[in-house]
């Protein structure tokens, strides 16, 4: 008993001057998206900040394909000392374990949620020239000529492809999909006429929305966002009740000390409730949540039963 808890002593002080020295060094988010997605956008905004707080540099490193497989998988083998973390959408964390029949990683056994640090708010987008003004338009076009209207997606199994998918299940409509190998081609592939719509997050069109490229003819939010007071909801213009949106979440490797996890969801809490980084974020379409390390987890695993149901009752199926 005795040499039992000398031996609990000396882990308790080991953790402790860890923490308490974390971070020495710089701290790379890897983010299995690519540059200028709705994640990669917000992981920037919020790591600056936390750069500033925490006196140390904090990198983001793209590592997009394979629907976020690849960078996901560089998290979870990465040693779990903090200095290595995951920028996930829950795409990635919810929905595409729910789409392959052999996954490389899991979700829940090989990450240490830190926190859900904000939510992305979706929007339905046309091209810019296009006659649809509301996703009632859109309805009647897919209605006309069924298979005729195209959609982008970030890749099969992607968000955009859910989000879409779902929205022409209930509408009882056919649309054509065609996947892209990012959100941020598939908007361009909206802006550029190679597609009809798309489902995107603001965050990944604002730029486009702003430069009159696409037009916002609809936000999934339960009501009118502040950002587009004119923009309607899509429930409101054509679907009773349709609602979307994706995370933004930060990870660690499975075995990341408690105390740097926690200290970490810390620091996102901190950085978020600053007046610039909340302005930033609400303008790009996010909204800031900032939760910790438990309520992720509990949020992470009702997802991943929620996207299950949904994904097996439209026979959605991944790259």
């Amino acid at each position: 008993m005795k040499y039992a808890a000398i031996l609990f002593s000396a882990l308790l002080t080991t953790g402790m001057a860890h923490a308490q020295t974390y971070p020495s060094k710089p701290i790379k988010i890897i983010v299995p998206l690519a540059a200028g997605s709705a994640v990669d956008n917000a992981a920037r905004i919020v790591a600056e900040k936390m750069s500033r707080n925490m006196g140390q540099g904090i990198v983001i490193e793209n590592q997009p394909g394979a629907a976020g497989l690849i960078g996901a998988g560089a998290v979870a083998k990465a040693q779990p000392d903090g200095y290595t973390l995951g920028g996930f959408n829950d795409s990635i964390m919810t929905m595409v374990p729910n789409m392959q029949a052999k996954m490389p990683w899991d979700i829940v056994k090989d990450f240490e949620p830190v926190s859900l640090v904000a939510t992305v708010e979706w929007g339905l987008v046309v091209n810019a020239e296009a006659p649809m003004k509301s996703a009632a338009d859109l309805i009647a076009e897919a209605k006309k000529a069924p298979g005729k209207i195209n959609y982008s997606s970030g890749g099969n199994g992607s968000p955009q492809h859910i989000a879409m998918a779902l929205f022409a299940s209930q509408a009882g409509v056919q649309m054509t999909h065609v996947p892209y190998k990012g959100a941020t081609q598939a908007a361009m592939g909206v802006a550029g006429h190679e597609v009809d719509t798309a489902f995107m997050g603001i965050s990944s069109v604002n730029s486009l929305i702003k430069a009159g490229k696409v037009r916002l003819v609809g936000v999934t939010t339960p009501r009118r966002m502040p950002q587009f007071p004119d923009v309607p909801t899509v429930s409101d213009t054509g679907m009773p009740g349709f609602e979307f949106n994706s995370w933004f979440a930060l990870m660690a490797p499975a075995g990341t000390p408690k105390a740097i996890v926690n200290q970490l969801a810390a620091e996102v809490k901190k950085a978020l409730d600053d007046p610039e980084v909340k302005e930033k974020l609400n303008a790009q379409g996010l909204t800031p949540k900032g939760t910790t390390p438990e309520e992720l987890g509990v949020a992470t695993k009702a997802q991943l039963a929620k996207y299950g149901e949904l994904i097996r009752r439209n026979g959605i199926t991944g790259e």
